[in-house]
């Protein structure tokens, strides 16, 4: 009887080291990794498109600021982007542009 037992438990064993071994030769050959990389690029999707959803909804909150302040008369300089905008800093008046323009003209 424990001979029975054993050779049981041993086929038990045999079987699943099997299997894991096929799955994961499977996994690593041709189908398996376009399969992979048809997930992960599915992923890749997704995440750009949210990103893009992400973008168009800034995108659209600003445009209502700008209609908002349009529409009482306001003009929308540095300074209200600065109160706006509190973590972008505040504006020295130079930028790169500027500096290269007064080397360009002189």
């Amino acid at each position: 009887m424990k001979r029975l037992f054993w050779l049981g438990v041993g086929a038990a064993v045999g079987v699943i080291v099997v299997r894991t071994v096929t799955k994961r030769a499977q996994a690593y050959g041709p189908r398996g990794i376009a399969s992979s990389m048809r997930r992960s690029t599915g992923g890749l999707v997704d995440s750009v498109r949210s990103f893009m959803d992400d973008v168009r909804a800034g995108m659209a909150e600003r445009e209502q600021q700008i209609q908002e302040a349009f529409a009482e008369g306001v003009a929308l300089d540095e300074d209200d982007l600065d109160d706006l905008y509190p973590e972008r800093g505040t504006f020295d008046g130079r930028d790169r542009f500027s500096e290269r323009g007064k080397e360009g003209a002189r």
